[in-house]
């Protein structure tokens, strides 16, 4: 049931431009998928969906390519194409994005598994990332400055 539900929200986002959580479970239930917003939630988490700018400037759901490519490359794509600054705020690294787009940056940030990185938090367009000591926010910046380049 799992399975089948994850495939169809593959294609509902492949032949819509899906933009909403609540959007997506309406076009699953009338694929026949009775589902709540923590599980599409859940769903979204785990087939690694993304945001996207579609052409009509409105964020869509889309597949990462996690499998299709490498996953590394593939967040830091996301990373470049969505981060709009990176500074440093105290004892953290402030990182702004567009709209809608700080989880999938967040992600390319942990996928990197830097040893001077605790963790990060993402909210909409803004990301805390904590470095473990404070003497590596510096180090931190400027790896995540380079990425944008």
């Amino acid at each position: 049931m799992k399975a089948g539900r994850q495939n169809m929200i593959l294609k509902v986002i492949d032949e819509n431009n899906v933009e909403t959580q609540d959007e997506l479970a309406a076009k699953l239930k009338k694929e026949g998928f009775e589902v709540t917003q923590a599980t599409i939630s859940r769903d979204i988490k785990e087939l690694k969906l993304i945001k996207v700018q579609s052409g009509s400037g409105s964020y869509k759901y889309t597949s990462s390519g996690v499998e299709q490519t490498g996953k590394l490359d593939v967040f830091r794509r996301v990373f470049r194409d969505t981060v709009i600054s990176v500074e440093e705020a105290a004892a953290l690294v402030v990182v702004h994005t567009m709209p809608g787009s700080a989880g999938a940056a967040a992600e390319a940030i942990d996928e990197l598994k830097m040893a001077e990185i605790a963790g990060c938090l993402a909210g909409d367009n803004t990301i805390f990332v904590a470095p473990k000591q404070a003497d590596k926010m510096t180090k931190v910046a400027d790896a995540l400055r380079t990425m944008i380049r």
